[in-house]
Parts: structure tokens; sequence; C-alpha cells
């Protein structure tokens, strides 16, 4: 049972870790200040590809279920992260965000019934601490709405991950995370249209090969993994393991672009580890389990042309 639980941690930390690539991928390949753009291309396309292989459009309620998961994990969390990133330095908006483990827990706490112990709290506080010691810089500046997007992003992924651990789909997992893909794209359009004007008309090799990355490594099968390891963990436990992203970028970082690691930043890293391993480590508090809602009987509308199949990740 714990090698089990173990696999599946693991293979859930694989989706931030990729995530941690990102910054990487957007300054070595993609066109100079197009972050929505990049955001669009990313999440749009896959959540496209995931519905046209499993041939499933959402029934009933999963139509509105599927813009509000859409909207937090995807839409509204990449719009509030950008404007973050734009308007703060990445210290900053890294720090603010490592404040979502903490929130995810109570969030679980009054939504689920999971228990929120000394342990999770801790841990969360040193899973901040640790962030900020890996990123955070001291001539850093603090802006009002930048710090405000931060957080916001931090509570809409939150509120997202507890969400989709509350509704249980009846359609398989790749269908499910494809929804969420095209609704959270889809928002992002006027966005990106209104603050980045139209999109380039010419891209070089490496603008394609950073948007497919992107699309294909860094949405669908992340998201995939993301989604799956939510299926049979607790959110709180999931959220934690987002901590790997600044952890990964910084070591891509000096490892990949020569940039310096202090002292300081590595002691960051292990507190960041050491946090996701005392929250791994705990056993689940009981909490009340959702109810899979039944699978409706396929028909036209559920089923465009023929079968079904899948998961995603975060």
């Amino acid at each position: 049972m714990l090698r089990h639980r173990l696999a599946i941690v693991l293979v859930t930390a694989l989706a931030p870790a990729v995530w941690g690539t990102t910054y990487l991928v957007t300054t070595e390949l993609l066109p100079p200040h197009r972050p929505l753009l990049a955001a669009v291309l990313r999440c749009l396309p896959a959540g496209l590809l995931l519905i046209a292989l499993t041939r499933r459009l959402p029934q009933g309620n999963w139509w509105w279920r599927s813009l509000v998961l859409g909207a937090l994990n995807i839409g509204a969390f990449q719009a509030l992260l950008f404007i973050a990133a734009y308007r703060l330095p990445g210290g900053i908006a890294a720090t603010v965000g490592a404040v979502g483990p903490l929130i995810t827990a109570g969030l679980s706490a009054a939504v689920l019934g999971d228990r929120l112990t000394l342990r999770t709290v801790l841990s969360g506080i040193a899973g901040v601490a640790g962030v900020s010691l890996l990123v955070l810089r001291a001539d850093a500046k603090l802006d009002a709405l930048g710090v405000a997007a931060a957080l916001g992003g931090a509570v809409v992924m939150s509120a997202g991950v507890v969400l989709s651990k509350r509704w249980v789909s009846p359609a398989p997992l790749l269908a499910t995370t494809g929804w969420q893909l095209t609704a959270g794209g889809l928002m992002l359009v006027p966005v990106a249209l209104l603050t980045e004007g139209a999109p380039p008309t010419h891209y070089s090799a490496a603008n394609l090969l950073g948007y497919a990355y992107l699309c294909l490594i860094g949405a669908a099968f992340t998201y995939a993994l993301w989604f799956r390891g939510l299926q049979a963990l607790t959110p709180t436990s999931v959220s934690f393991l987002a901590l790997l992203s600044p952890v990964v970028a910084t070591a891509i970082g000096w490892l990949a672009l020569g940039q310096d690691l202090s002292p300081l930043q590595a002691l960051g890293a292990l507190v960041v580890l050491g946090s996701l391993a005392a929250a791994q480590s705990q056993r689940p508090g009981t909490a009340k389990q959702p109810e899979p809602e039944p699978s409706p009987e396929p028909g036209p509308a559920a089923h465009p042309a023929a079968s079904p199949s899948v998961p995603e990740n975060a």
C-alpha cells in the first residue's frame, strides 16, 4: 500500500517538475513579450487534442462544472500568474504563490472534511520559507496589484484542486482534462488579444518547437498526471508537490543557463524538499468521500464519433 502510494506521488510530482522547465522554454524558444499567447497555445490545442482522442463531450451539469474547473485550474490561474509575473520580480511571485498548500489545506478541511493537522501547517510554513530562500532577492520591490494577482492565483488554483476532488466526473480522465484545458484556453483568448494584440504572423522553428513542448508535454501530459494524482491523493498532498516547480526552475537555471546558486538558495531547496517529504509522509485524515456520478448512456452528444479513453495532470 505504501509502495503504491509512493509510486503515485512520484508520478504526480513529474507534473510540477516539468512545469519548472517553462521558464527555460519561454526565454530560449518563444517570442518575447507574449506570455498570454504562450498560455493560449499551451492549453487550447492540448484540450482540443484530448477531446478529439477521447471523443467525449460534457453532459448535464458537467458543462458548467467544466467551465468552472477550467477557469480555476487553467484560465483564471494562468491570467493571474502572468499578471504577477509582469508586475513582480519572480522571487516575490513565487513566494506568494507558495502559500497555495496552506490555502488548499484550509479549503480541504472546510469543503471535504479533511483533517487540518499541525504537521500540515508547519510543512506549509516551511515550504513558503524554503521558496523565499530559493528565489527571493533582497532588492525585490513590492507592487500591490502584482501581490494581489499572485495571491489570487494561489487561491483559484487551490479552489480548483479541491473542487476537482469534490466533483467526480463519470467520463474518462483525459476527457475531463480536455474539457478543462479547452474551457480555460478559450477564456484566455480574449484576454491575450486585448493585452498583447494580434498574434505574430511568422514563427521560427524554435518557436514552433517551444509551443509544441508546452502543449504536448507541459499541458496534455502533465495535467493528465496532475488530475490522476488528485484521484488517488488528497488535494493537500498534491498541492505541496507544486513547490517542486521553483526548485526545478532554479536547478535548470544553474545547470543550463549558468546562473549562480548561493548557499542560501541550496538551503532553501533542501527546506522545500523537507516540507514536501513531511507533507507526503502524513497519513491522510478521514474525509467525506464524494460519490462518483453515474456514467450517462452513450449518445450522439457524448460521442461525436466513436470510442472514449484517458487521464490528466498538473
